[in-house]
């Protein structure tokens, strides 16, 4: 036990309540994982088990606490350099993944990037998205006073241009990168005169390119914007014959009741779509009940209260505006995800952060606590 305790306190760095608060979701996402993926076996048959589901999550945890541990000692200067590299490179990322189109069991899903030879895929959004967040929190640690002409130009056009290519083939990441930029950009006290140009210019491309794809288009981005509008009609009009998934979300959270129907006992998980994934919350309240569901809601307020702390302890301006801009994103994400859950949003394919069954994301949400993390282990290094 001593030499447990010994490894842990060696090599376990920055806020311990971070830590346990990461390790306690990502223990219990078994259990709703588990149960959800009874779907995928029903849906898809064959020689794959539930077990199948679960070993591979298992995996793209252990990868995304290994990916945690490394990032934890990775020096926050590291980022501040590496972010302007990575734009140019992400932006070729982004293209390459609209060019290629892959398709997943046959359905569009150009938001992966297939890699040849060794067959692997990975969603390159996730990654945009943080790159767009360190690089904002870096411009605005370097310009004290920010000239709109020139941030236009050096922060806001590269972000336009990430946004854009994330919009068309997965538009609720993009609007949810928008809304973190536009947070991150008001927290590092960017002109709100910037704030609102860059607002307007992000609406009317959106809504020139909607109507563009409408009135001219004819292929996947005609199928994606039909989505899109299908989902909105849908959440204004709930009688509506395609609110299938809410439906299904909304009865079982209703069967949940106070305390649930018991881990694994859920009845809707069968027949509610991806729920494994951007549902899973609807599956958690009905084997918990509300009490469960207010639970981790609680959890990830727990988990915003320690960034904030971490924020507001480090005498860094920059790492201040690096943990907040990696970490409020993802809080914004859980959020959003429980709230399609219960009828607040319309639907999209957001997950739950380090709960839901996925790859790319989860890996992405790790590497933004690493950073955390390791500003945390600064903190703690000074006051020693």
């Amino acid at each position: 036990m001593k030499t447990i305790n010994s490894f842990l306190a060696k090599h376990i760095k920055g806020d311990k309540y971070l830590w346990a608060f990461i390790s306690l979701l990502s223990i219990f996402s078994f259990l709703p994982v588990y149960s959800a993926c009874t779907n995928l076996v029903y849906t898809y048959g064959g020689d794959t088990t539930v077990f199948n589901y679960l070993f591979k999550h298992a995996f793209f945890l252990l990868i995304g606490y290994l990916i945690l541990f490394i990032s934890q000692f990775i020096n926050y200067k590291y980022c501040y350099r590496l972010s302007v590299f990575a734009i140019p490179i992400i932006l070729i990322l982004l293209v390459l993944t609209l060019i290629q189109g892959k398709k997943l069991d046959g359905v569009n899903a150009s938001r992966w990037l297939s890699i040849p030879i060794i067959n692997i895929s990975f969603q390159t959004s996730s990654i945009a998205g943080l790159v767009s967040f360190i690089y904002c929190a870096r411009y605005l640690s370097k310009n004290n006073k920010i000239n709109i002409f020139h941030s236009f130009v050096f922060l806001l056009f590269p972000i336009f241009l990430i946004i854009g290519l994330i919009f068309p083939a997965n538009g609720s990441t993009a609007i949810i990168v928008f809304v973190s930029v536009l947070m991150i950009l008001f927290m590092g006290g960017y002109p709100l005169k910037g704030l609102i140009i860059f607002f307007i210019i992000v609406i009317l491309s959106a809504s020139i390119y909607i109507y563009s794809v409408i009135k001219l288009v004819e292929t996947n981005s005609m199928n994606r914007v039909n989505t899109w509008i299908s989902r909105i009609e849908t959440f204004f009009d709930p009688k509506s014959n395609n609110s299938y998934q809410m439906k299904q979300s909304k009865t079982a959270i209703f069967l949940g009741k106070k305390f649930g129907r018991g881990p694994g006992k859920s009845v809707l998980k069968a027949f509610l779509p991806q729920s494994y994934s951007d549902f899973i919350y609807s599956i958690i309240i009905e084997e918990y009940g509300l009490f469960g569901g207010v639970i981790l809601l609680f959890i990830y307020i727990m988990i915003l209260f320690r960034i904030i702390v971490i924020a507001t302890k480090v005498d860094n301006y920059f790492c201040t505006l690096l943990v907040l801009s990696v970490g409020f994103p993802i809080i914004n994400q859980a959020l959003v995800n429980m709230g399609i859950a219960v009828g607040l949003f319309p639907v999209t394919g957001q997950t739950l952060p380090l709960i839901s069954a996925g790859g790319t994301s989860m890996w992405v949400t790790f590497f933004s606590f690493g950073i955390i993390l390791s500003v945390s282990r600064m903190i703690e290094q000074k006051q020693e």
